[in-house]
């Protein structure tokens, strides 16, 4: 089981030092996890070591949102006098990232030279 944990932490450490060694725009956990799934591919003794505690994170993963969810739990007088700015804080920021999503993807194809294909 320890043998597992250090061999995930080893991972994300590897991503994590060439990400910021390379300079590269990519998360070092990112790189870190395309360095497992590459080793769970390649290597079945890898697969047998990780799957149970691999298993065991999944199954657990919930209880990473406890503190979240216990800050606003702490919080719930000012939550309740404040519904309608929280409600709209929440809903306009959901607005204001898919338009800004969908600027930054037509100023990316633009500048690529890419068009969108015209329907039938």
């Amino acid at each position: 089981m320890i043998a597992a944990f250090l061999i995930i932490l080893a991972c994300q450490l590897a991503g994590e030092v060439f990400s910021r060694t390379t300079g590269l725009p990519i998360p070092g956990p990112v790189l870190g996890m395309a360095l497992m799934l590459l080793g769970l591919r390649l290597s079945p003794w890898l697969r047998q070591t990780v799957r149970p505690v691999a298993e065991g994170i999944l199954r657990n993963l919930l209880l990473l949102f406890v503190p979240a969810g216990v800050g606003a739990a702490g919080h719930l007088v000012t939550l309740g006098a404040n519904t309608l700015p929280v409600v709209l804080a929440v809903a306009g920021s959901t607005v204001l990232a898919i338009i800004a999503g969908a600027l930054a993807f037509k100023a990316v194809a633009a500048l690529s030279g890419l068009r969108p294909e015209e329907g039938p």
